[in-house]
């Protein structure tokens, strides 16, 4: 956990990233998100899906193509811990598929 003097990320309601040299600010700023990224194998029912060629880098395909709906990109990006599909999201990337 980042600390701030006494204040934490998450009394500050921010977090920052760096991405691609610049600091950056995230709007997810609450323990309990950490905790649901970091225990997402043991809260969910799931399988493992590989990214397939022509889905690189497109977290909406790529939920179409699993949900049958573009709706759940945001979700499969959280529960992978990617903050960036340019950067993830690779050809045979691992990726975990909550069942919803």
């Amino acid at each position: 956990m980042t600390t701030l003097g006494k204040l934490t990320r998450y009394s500050t309601g921010e977090v920052k990233y760096s991405h691609k040299g610049k600091m950056i600010n995230s709007f997810v700023a609450d323990p309990n998100i950490d905790r649901m990224v970091l225990n997402s194998e043991s809260l969910y029912e799931y399988t493992i899906g590989y990214i397939p060629a022509g889905y690189e880098h497109r977290p909406d395909k790529i939920s179409d193509l699993f949900y049958g709906t573009p709706a759940y990109w945001w979700f499969l990006l959280l529960i992978n811990n990617i903050q960036d599909s340019f950067e993830g999201l690779n050809v045979g990337d691992r990726i975990i598929i909550p069942k919803v």
